[in-house]
């Protein structure tokens, strides 16, 4: 028995049935058996001479019969045949060539997503901020599933540590800015979209104007400034900004300033009004990640921007969703709007973007500690001067590569400030500064320390220009 997918044009002469099984050799056959089942539908099946009519494509799985055997194509019980007849309507942007249909065939075909769903997929617009860890993922199943133009907003570089989670980059591509390697990586994906990429930073300066340009936003960054003011930007311009963020084994998605019946959803600062210390929740580069998670987190949240633009299933607008690899725990919890949120309300506090270094502690608290660059370090190390290098890293991570330093952990280093010299410069590092300085502010609060370094830009930077010890 094959099976045979009714296109909704067509269904109002078949009961309202999507798909029938038909016990047939060719796709003649199974036609003429369709035909009988339901007398109404032959006149569109077929010419006055009893010809397939030239408005009518008809596939097997995903290749069109006229490239095959047309009638007389043999078919078997696994093969999936589609009826894809011509439609009216909308514009020219919107409707498919032959290869289009073909390729998104597996869409149009589910009874609850069909052609209307598609043609809304390549009639949006979305940016996906950052190409990292979230967004590898993300902009395959976007470009994929036939969104119709994607941004690519990132400043950064391919590097070799990058690949064992961002898997839209290959070895060939390090070195280059990650949004020219996304770019050719996904038009070799999808030949039939826009993409459009941005090599450079989201600033308070550039992010209103450009995410007006677009439909709904996918937030994959990697740092506290960026996500609040991807969130200001989205609830002033009223965008759909779709979460996610992974840590370790632990990842959260959600749906943020929503609009559904004209009701706006909760926004990021409803989940969080305000943000952590500087330096207590570090980033996936200082606190890693396993490489799958942003895999499974990044096509949840492809699947939540597809359910946006599409209107297809519940999306999560006031909801969290949390999932931990470890267990394979999931939760769902419920979020509201929340009065104290400075972008609700009637009169809002927040009507412009904001300094959001400044307001996420970035800034003031790097101001605040005396840092040494990679150059210094190595002159301190090639010289006579006697000084103390700490490295705050983990076990794992000191055995992997060390410069020479004395290994204590960042949550360690309180207990062990006994170790620590008074006598001579300090120099503490982890791998891009960070938790190194989080350790040097709770040591100087604690106990007053006034000859601690920073090493800025951590171990990746020294190690950029020198050889290890």
């Amino acid at each position: 028995m094959a099976t045979v997918f009714i296109p909704t044009p067509l269904r109002k002469f078949t009961e309202n049935v999507s798909k029938a099984e038909i016990d047939a050799q060719t796709i003649g056959n199974l036609l003429d058996s369709l035909s009988k089942k339901y007398p109404e539908l032959k006149k569109y099946l077929y010419t006055p001479d009893g010809k397939i009519p030239s408005f009518i494509n008809i596939f097997i799985d995903d290749e069109d019969i006229r490239n095959l055997d047309l009638e007389n194509t043999i078919i078997s019980s696994n093969n999936v045949i589609s009826i894809v007849p011509a439609i009216a309507g909308g514009i020219d942007d919107e409707t498919f060539s032959k290869e289009e249909l073909a390729r998104y065939n597996r869409h149009i075909i589910i009874p609850d997503f069909g052609l209307e769903a598609q043609k809304k997929l390549k009639k949006a617009k979305v940016l996906v901020v950052g190409s990292g860890g979230l967004g590898s993922p993300l902009l395959l199943y976007l470009a994929a599933a036939g969104v119709g133009t994607i941004g690519i907003i990132d400043f950064d570089i391919v590097e070799d540590s990058n690949l064992h989670r961002q898997v839209l980059f290959g070895v060939d591509e390090i070195g280059l800015p990650k949004v020219e390697a996304a770019k050719k990586r996904i038009e070799g994906i999808n030949p039939y979209i826009t993409i459009n990429a941005y090599n450079k930073k989201l600033t308070s300066e550039n992010a209103l104007e450009l995410i007006s340009q677009y439909d709904v936003i996918a937030d994959g960054t990697d740092n506290f400034p960026t996500r609040y003011l991807v969130n200001d930007a989205c609830v002033l311009s009223n965008k759909t900004n779709v979460y996610a963020s992974i840590f370790q084994f632990e990842g959260q998605v959600s749906v943020f300033n929503h609009f559904d019946e004209g009701v706006r959803g909760p926004n990021y600062r409803d989940l969080y009004e305000t943000p952590p210390p500087a330096g207590l929740v570090p980033s996936c580069a200082e606190g890693g990640v396993l490489g799958v998670l942003p895999g499974i987190i990044g096509s949840l949240q492809a699947l939540e921007v597809i359910k946006v633009i599409t209107g297809v299933g519940d999306v999560l607008s006031g909801k969290l969703y949390t999932f931990d690899a470890l267990s394979f725990q999931a939760h769902t919890f419920k979020l509201k709007r929340k009065e104290s949120n400075p972008l609700n309300g009637a009169n809002p506090s927040i009507t412009a973007l904001i300094d959001y270094d400044q307001f996420c502690n970035i800034g003031n608290e790097q101001r605040n500690i005396k840092e040494i660059d990679a150059d210094e370090l190595n002159a301190l190390i090639e010289g006579e001067e006697l000084f103390q290098l700490i490295d705050v890293r983990e076990q794992h991570e000191f055995d992997l590569e060390d410069i020479g330093g004395e290994l204590i952990p960042l949550g360690a280093v309180l207990d062990k400030a006994d170790k620590i010299k008074r006598d001579r410069k300090v120099v503490i590092h982890c791998k891009m500064g960070g938790r190194s300085a989080k350790a040097i502010r709770d040591l100087e609060d604690r106990f007053a320390f006034d000859n601690l370094y920073n090493l800025k830009g951590g171990i990746n930077s020294y190690l950029k220009q020198y050889k290890p010890r």
